[in-house]
């Protein structure tokens, strides 16, 4: 019993230590603010266009894969073969698409040209907002969908302006899910 005292004592001081050393590192500084703000720095800047990006072009491409495509397709349409199937996708889509454009909007804060850019089109993607229930409801109209399209091409103009090139991606059913 006495040779285990002493790796317990060793195991049980291991133990604070990682749970001091975990618990300061997890408690950065807090600037007070919750929004990006650009920091100058040229890295910083680079992660937030890419961030930016990534995020509109999941959006551009959950857009023409779900909403686009099948409305041209006619899919949306009463009696279309899968027609139920169809419209659930594009809510998801739809839903998915707002909350990525979203981001995006939010990582190009940490871009001051790309910033710039965006700030006319934000009011275009709140516009979105409640457009995904109309389509899961089977309620989207050619102006609704159209509306979809043009934020979605006004984003890729502004990220194209401001040096971050945007290119659909369309991401898996699972990921419109969660």
């Amino acid at each position: 019993m006495p040779r285990t005292a002493p790796h317990r004592r060793a195991a049980v001081a291991l133990l604070l230590c990682c749970t001091l050393l975990l618990t300061t590192a997890a408690c950065g500084g807090d600037d007070g603010g919750g929004s990006a703000t650009p920091t100058g720095t040229t890295e910083t800047q680079r992660f937030a266009k890419t961030r930016f990006v990534a995020n509109a072009g999941l959006a551009a491409g959950a857009t023409y894969q779900w909403i686009v495509k099948p409305y041209r397709a006619g899919t949306f349409k009463k009696g279309a073969d899968g027609r139920t199937s169809a419209l659930i996708k594009a809510g998801l889509a739809g839903a998915f698409a707002y909350n990525r454009l979203k981001a995006g909007a939010n990582n190009a804060k940490g871009d001051p040209l790309l910033s710039k850019a965006l700030a006319p089109i934000t009011a275009g993607i709140d516009s979105l907002k409640n457009l995904g229930t109309k389509l899961r409801k089977g309620e989207a109209t050619e102006a609704d969908i159209g509306s979809f399209e043009n934020v979605i091409t006004d984003v890729k103009d502004a990220g194209r302006s401001a040096g971050a090139e945007v290119t659909d991606k369309i991401p898996s059913l699972s990921q419109l899910r969660g």
